[in-house]
């Protein structure tokens, strides 16, 4: 079968996982199934759960883990809703690939790309909200705080005045014409596209993405496993602080107030300890091979064996 995505970060996130303990491997976002199907053939020890929202990418996956059906299991969801769910266990490899998939990005229909006749963005076709809602009915103030806080625009309340403006005229429906309201208001040049920042915070509101993620934090928080290593990557700094900010929570020793004279709290806190310092990212190789993998950042975790 043609394979419709490269899986970034493959042979790291490969090593990452070296000398996990019998139990599951949970791929929280399965999408066509590049890391997962890698992951069950080479640690045959471990069995398989494959999470996703996309109906396509959830066929797709069925079809390509064929060969190990004995070990796989897929359910359909958001991660931060399925993870706390499961039943099966120890859970003791964990990975979650935040990046927007190939395939979703290159369907026109699904809305992702620049060109698109449509304006969609979700994740789950499934889903109320889409990106035309946002677009289109969303006040001003929302979309300055969305072009701000998930897309980082700095200009982001004259990009907003410019969508408000256009809206007015006649609906926006299709990512072109949005895209091409970005171009006024940004200058074209340098790496990336003039909308990519405004498309960026706009798909993080239609899909919920950051508070997926806390809430895919707060789940493993409340139950992990002796010995789980837990491998996640982000695309943006914004995925990237909140992993970065609750692996360094998790690896805390002492929980007393800062302020205090003294430490009363026995030091022995840490759930484990991360296993790098500096987040891993694509080689030479892998850019030339998949330019997609240049903002990816792998950082992984494990979780301490009480019993050692």
């Amino acid at each position: 079968m043609e394979i419709p995505h490269i899986s970034v970060l493959l042979n790291e996130v490969l090593q990452s996982f070296d000398n996990v303990p019998v139990g599951y491997f949970i791929d929280c976002t399965l999408g066509y199934a590049g890391h997962s199907s890698e992951m069950l053939t080479r640690f045959s020890h471990l069995k398989h759960i494959g999470i996703d929202r996309d109906d396509e990418a959830l066929a797709f996956s069925k079809i390509r883990l064929e060969p190990f059906a004995s070990r796989s299991t897929l359910y359909k969801g958001t991660f931060a809703t399925v993870l706390p769910m499961l039943k099966e266990a120890p859970i003791t490899a964990l990975l979650a690939d935040f990046g927007v998939s190939s395939l979703q990005l290159d369907k026109k229909e699904r809305g992702f790309s620049f060109t698109s006749e449509n304006l969609d963005m979700r994740m789950d076709v499934q889903a109320s909200l889409s990106a035309y809602e946002v677009v289109n009915k969303y006040s001003q103030e929302k979309l300055e705080y969305i072009f701000d806080t998930y897309g980082e625009v700095r200009s982001y309340r004259k990009l907003a005045g410019a969508v408000v403006e256009a809206r007015a005229k006649a609906p926006i429906t299709s990512a072109r014409e949005l895209s091409d309201i970005a171009k006024t208001v940004i200058p074209s040049g340098g790496k990336i596209h003039p909308a990519t920042l405004m498309f960026q915070g706009i798909r993080i509101e239609v899909n919920n993405e950051l508070g997926e993620i806390e809430g895919l934090l707060d789940a493993i928080e409340a139950k992990h496993y002796e010995g789980e290593v837990v491998s996640l990557i982000t695309f943006h700094s914004l995925e990237d602080r909140l992993v970065k900010n609750r692996f360094k929570k998790w690896s805390l020793s002492c929980i007393c107030d800062p302020k205090a004279m003294r430490c009363t709290c026995g030091k022995h806190h840490a759930l484990g300890k991360a296993l790098v310092r500096k987040p891993v990212t694509a080689s030479k190789e892998e850019l030339k091979v998949n330019p997609r993998s240049r903002s990816a950042k792998l950082r992984s975790f494990r979780f301490k064996n009480d019993s050692k």
